[in-house]
């Protein structure tokens, strides 16, 4: 297989999983690029922002690396992809290719628009040729909308195959979701090739109705995951759980299916794909797709009061670069980190649409929670150009075709370089020239960013918790897996085929005589309980339902939340947003799962205010510094209560009012990481309360530089006198139930975690605390940000913390010794 640096003719091929968005080897330079690179020199030389903007760079435009076909694919899907306008692959689609037709599992991580979905598409259709239709495919992805997207390019290739070749009868690919018809429900069932779901649908609506499904699993050749870096935490551990039930049942009809994977970059990419599968794949990671000129730049808002640390607002500063940013001649997405910032962008946005030459009804946003029908007109409008600006959530960094944009402008740090370089890799793509903006909140993860860019730029550093074997997880499943099939015990006690862990065998006898779900009879765990217990085990950890948001008037949906989401979201007096209009949630059904809305105009929106009370159950793990400090991971308690809301006026954020809150408490069992300083260090270092607070939620802030979560995915309980330990406590939890290995994660990489803090600390320009380092000088007190600092410096200066027994930290004796 040979392959080459060089221009390769050929059309621009329509984004298709047949043709990677961008001309083979072109080396050609888009017609837009002059324009981006205008803009560009536009902002730098503006004499209001110029200024702000503290880091540029730029990516050059890249060749492609193209190569031969692999001489093992078959000749027509060859000429299929030549028809299309690929004339050759780049040089990692060859290599993925040709891995796969040897058998072999296949892990790609090239960047987005890529072309990855190349790399499964080709082998696929491959194995339906080479068995003529007998062969069978599973693809699963994240959400529906991307399955839904995939499953129309995928249908054209094969109708295309099929037309041009005498292949046999017509073969059925479709997607599997809660929207399809049950006509093609059957179709797919008793003939479909390949079968395109995501997991909650392969949980819940084929795993544990196998036997409908025995011609699939008795011919699957090819399990197909994109986008696997998102299968983290809770719900990557379960849906570990589910992969292993599917290869189980596949293996119980004769089946040894083979995986095809495709992710973002990652820290420890095949360490992830072993969690996930089981299995050591094939890595391709050196990416051989040509790019346009790419210009970043991180834009700081500015500072009001140095004295106070306290910076402009990042959304109204999205506000203000819009103006220069957006236009009728191009098309630019904002990514916003939460759902009430959608609405209210959105709404600055349509109201200043004539004066950024557009009309209100191209200015949209998009985000979880709007039904099908208007997210597919939006996409719609943004692949047809008609659409300009589109204000989004994470619901649209994920690969659903939305055409090619060009200016990405990110509203905060996302929190992983993976969703950095997905929100970047939405513009720009067909060898475009693009512009990525990313603008600083005031919050100590985005303004380490600010002062270190380089970090966006290097290899990843976050790690990746997955923890299959967790035992809550690993319970749940096989819960499920027992349903499904029975278990057999091996002569030497052991229980094959569901992973390595030892604690299978005694799960299984807790749930025979302990739960009294199964029944062991001759060496095999059979289920016997009515209940059909996939509908009730949620792959997020959290109950599985949403709350409907219903229109007082009309009873007409409007809307949905999470469950835990709702909670501080559509509580009653809550203003709920949906593309710029409001409504007043009059009365929440909490129990029924249901929200009353009245639409009104408002000038305000509302923020809701939580209390947590922490109780340690056990402690595993420990590691002390000799009469200094120590650190743990153990079980915790964790009640959290949704206090108050607080009414805040659109553009000046000004405190209009407040109401209560009253809805029941959330109660998790989960894991945590502890981090305890001696009582004689702490009177030393002159720590108090609000200090060890404002500590606490700057470590937690910057947390997602070394492990891939959100902020929010970690709950913090600072104790300055902790029940257990009776010392000064800082507790960083999982915020869901059983814990999603986090507090592994931070256990092991908490050293850097407090060094990065230091730094965050050291290059603040304020003088006692803000929100951009240890929080304001009204809740840490105006010598809040000199103890913290005071504190770190001793936590990281000399060597780490060493190994040690649990026991020497149990609770004195005039300390109450949890439950």
């Amino acid at each position: 297989m040979s392959s080459s640096t060089a221009p390769v003719p050929g059309p621009d091929p329509v984004r298709d999983p047949l043709a990677p968005a961008a001309t083979r080897g072109g080396a050609r330079r888009s017609r837009s690029a002059h324009g981006i690179e205008d803009l560009v020199e536009l902002l730098r030389s503006d004499a209001e922002l110029g200024g702000r903007f503290s880091r540029w760079r730029v990516s050059p435009e890249r060749a492609a690396e193209v190569a031969d076909w692999p001489s093992a694919l078959d000749p027509r899907i060859v000429e299929l992809f030549r028809a299309r306008g690929v004339e050759r692959p780049y040089a990692h689609q060859a290599r993925a290719i040709a891995a796969a037709l040897a058998g072999r599992d296949v892990l790609v991580t090239t960047p987005t628009a890529s072309g990855k979905t190349l790399c499964y598409t080709a082998p696929v259709l491959q194995s339906l040729v080479q068995s003529r239709g007998r062969a069978r495919s599973m693809w699963l992805f994240p959400t529906k909308a991307l399955s839904q997207d995939q499953s129309a390019n995928l249908n054209r290739s094969i109708e295309a195959l099929c037309s041009t070749n005498q292949l046999g009868e017509p073969w059925h690919s479709f997607t599997y979701d809660g929207d399809t018809s049950p006509s093609i429900r059957r179709t797919l069932r008793e003939r479909g090739q390949v079968v395109l779901t995501n997991p909650w649908m392969l949980h819940t609506g084929i795993l544990p109705h196998h036997p409908k499904w025995a011609d699939l699993f008795r011919n699957l050749e090819t399990i197909v995951i994109d986008e696997v870096h998102t299968l983290a935490g809770v719900f990557g551990s379960n849906v570990a759980g589910v992969l292993r039930r599917l290869v189980r049942i596949a293996a119980h009809y004769g089946a040894s299916p083979r995986f095809l994977l495709s992710s973002a970059t990652l820290h420890d990419p095949l360490g992830h794909a072993r969690a996930l599968t089981g299995r050591a794949p094939e890595l391709v990671e050196r990416d051989g797709s040509p790019s346009g000129a790419r210009h970043f730049a991180v834009y700081n808002p500015p500072l009001l009061n140095a004295v106070a640390g306290l910076r402009a607002n990042a959304l109204e500063e999205a506000r203000r670069l819009a103006s220069r940013v957006c236009g009728p001649q191009h098309q630019t997405i904002f990514f916003v980190n939460r759902r009430t910032a959608v609405e209210v962008l959105t709404r600055y946005l349509k109201e200043a649409a004539a004066e950024l030459g557009l009309r209100p009804e191209e200015v949209r946003g998009y985000r979880g929670g709007y039904l099908p029908d208007l997210r597919r007109e939006i996409e719609q409008g943004l692949r047809s150009g008609a659409v300009k600006v589109v204000v989004s959530t994470n619901a649209l960094e994920l690969g659903i075709d939305i055409g090619a944009l060009d200016v990405a402008v990110l509203v905060g740090y996302p929190g992983s370089q993976a969703s950095f370089w997905q929100r970047a890799g939405r513009v720009g793509r067909r060898s475009r020239a693009s512009l990525t903006v990313l603008i600083a909140r005031s919050d100590p993860l985005d303004q380490y960013l600010a002062t270190h860019p380089e970090y966006l730029f290097e290899a990843p550093r976050e790690r990746t918790a997955l923890d299959p074997d967790n035992l809550v997880s690993l319970a749940e499943q096989l819960k499920c897996a027992a349903f499904e099939l029975p278990f057999r015990e091996q002569a030497d006690g052991a229980v094959r085929g569901f992973g390595d862990s030892p604690q299978v065998p005694a799960i299984l006898d807790y749930l025979a005589e302990e739960s009294q779900l199964l029944q062991k009879r001759e060496r095999t765990w059979y289920w016997i309980a009515d209940a059909y217990p996939a509908h009730h085990v949620s792959l997020s950890g959290n109950e599985p339902d949403n709350v409907l948001v219903l229109d007082a008037e009309t009873d007409k949906a409007i809307g949905e939340i999470d469950r835990e989401g709702s909670l501080t979201a559509v509580h009653d007096g809550a203003i709920y947003q949906v593309e710029g209009r409001t409504w007043k949630i009059e009365r929440f059904d909490y129990a029924n799962r249901r929200a009353y809305a009245r639409e009104v105009d408002t000038d305000y929106y509302t923020e809701a205010e939580t209390d947590t009370d922490l109780r340690v159950l056990r402690l595993e793990q420990c590691a002390a510094r000799a009469r200094d400090y120590a650190v743990f991971r153990g079980e915790v308690h964790v009640t959290t209560q949704a206090t108050v809301f607080k009414k805040v006026r659109f553009y000046t954020r000004e405190n209009v009012g407040a109401g209560e809150i009253h809805l029941p408490a959330e109660e998790i069992d989960t894991e945590s990481f502890a981090l305890v300083l001696e009582e004689d260090v702490a009177q030393r270092l002159e720590l108090d309360g609000a200090t060890w607070h404002g500590l606490g939620m700057l470590v937690r802030r910057v947390a997602p530089l070394y492990l891939r979560c959100q902020p929010q995915d970690l709950g913090l309980s600072a104790q300055i006198r902790s029940a257990h330990f009776a010392r000064p406590s800082l507790f960083l939890y999982d915020r869901m139930h059983g814990g999603a290995g986090l507090s592994s994660v931070v256990f092991r990489a908490h050293r850097e975690l407090l060094g990065a803090a230091l730094d965050v600390v050291r290059a603040c320009p304020c003088r006692d605390g803000c929100p951009a380092c240890v929080g304001p000088v009204v809740e840490v007190g105006p010598l809040g940000k000199a103890g913290a600092m005071r504190v770190l410096e001793h936590l990281v200066e000399g060597d780490g913390p060493r190994e040690a027994d649990v026991g020497l930290y149990d609770p004195p004796g005039d300390a109450p010794r949890e439950p």
